[in-house]
């Protein structure tokens, strides 16, 4: 009974079966069919014009993302726990040529346009000194907590007047989507770029970079293919990304993995680090009481000296969420 990690679920069957229906011979790299219709299906289901490059991984759709924004000599804004900041090994530097990640605060692991501000204002406008050029979020944050759109919206303007680009990390946008119970395009209106995250959903090793600006998603082409993620087989990464899209498949997943952690949560009462909006569960655990949850055959990873992290997915059985949220009531 696995809460580990929402990317070691299953992947979904629609995606296998789109991926053998692209095993014929078709053009190279992003010339295929299946590529070239990225761009359209983005554009409809975000409600603006946009621009969709495939890559294999979550690290790399940001660090290509952001290297549409950042110089070498600038700065990237982002929460102190963020994913680029904690979980990518140095890869936005070396993306981005030696750009500095700016780090700020915010409560569960969101920033505000207050806690930007004070990251930037005391910035020179100094060689001496990095300069930022772009803002990165994470839609939902790293403690699964979301972004409602006024506080995108909010975000956006700061960004605009600042003269930042604006990057959402959405490795769980269909969560954050989920949860909100809105149109894609309002859980990321105000963004320049968005990491759209299926793996954690579903795929098997697709997710899309969505510009919205068409001149900045060129370039990154260019990027793209020296940072080793052009793949000449591109059909198989599309056929999955078009596959979740198809008949909402994205958001029917999100919506599965939520509504496990919520039961979770009911389960796990005042225990709870911080709200439970996605598919994360953060609750204060001693180390006996970890073992006791060990014991039982429930797999999570520990937060900390004194707290544990459970990850719900598409593909969670009911009878292992409800004897988790049981376990989790009685210690």
């Amino acid at each position: 009974m696995q809460f580990m990690s929402d990317n070691a679920a299953a992947v979904h069957p629609a995606v296998w079966r789109a991926m053998m229906a692209a095993d014929a011979a078709d053009a190279p790299y992003d010339n295929d069919a299946l590529s070239r219709e990225l761009d359209a299906a983005f554009s409809a289901l975000l409600g603006r014009e946009c621009a969709a490059l495939w890559v294999a991984t979550g690290t790399a759709a940001n660090c290509l993302a952001l290297a549409s924004m950042a110089q070498p000599h600038g700065g990237v804004v982002c929460h102190r726990e963020a994913h680029i900041e904690m979980d990518e090994a140095g890869a936005p530097g070396f993306y981005l040529h030696g750009a500095k990640l700016l780090l700020a605060d915010g409560a569960s692991a969101k920033v505000t346009p207050e806690s930007v501000a004070a990251v930037i204002d005391p910035i020179r406008d100094d060689v001496h000194q990095v300069q930022p050029h772009a803002l990165s979020i994470t839609q939902a944050s790293e403690y699964g907590c979301v972004y409602r759109p006024r506080e995108v919206a909010e975000l956006a303007a700061l960004a605009r007047e600042r003269g930042l680009g604006f990057h959402m990390d959405g490795a769980r946008f269909a969560n954050a989507v989920a949860f909100l119970d809105c149109a894609p395009g309002e859980a990321c209106a105000g963004v320049d770029a968005l990491s759209f995250g299926f793996v954690k959903n579903g795929g098997l090793g697709a997710e899309a970079i969505v510009f919205f600006d068409p001149d900045a998603a060129h370039m990154i082409r260019y990027r793209r293919k020296r940072a080793g993620h052009l793949q000449s087989k591109g059909r198989f990464l599309a056929a999955q990304i078009l596959a979740m899209l198809e008949d909402d498949i994205w958001l029917s997943n999100a919506r599965a993995a939520n509504a496990a952690a919520a039961e979770i949560a009911r389960g796990a009462g005042d225990r709870l680090l911080h709200p439970v909006e996605a598919n994360e569960v953060f609750l204060s655990c001693t180390i006996a009481e970890r073992d006791v949850l060990r014991a039982q055959g429930f797999g999570f990873y520990d937060w900390g000296v004194d707290a544990a992290r459970l990850v719900t997915s598409w593909d969670a059985q009911d009878e292992h969420v409800s004897a988790l949220a049981r376990a989790i009531a009685g210690l």
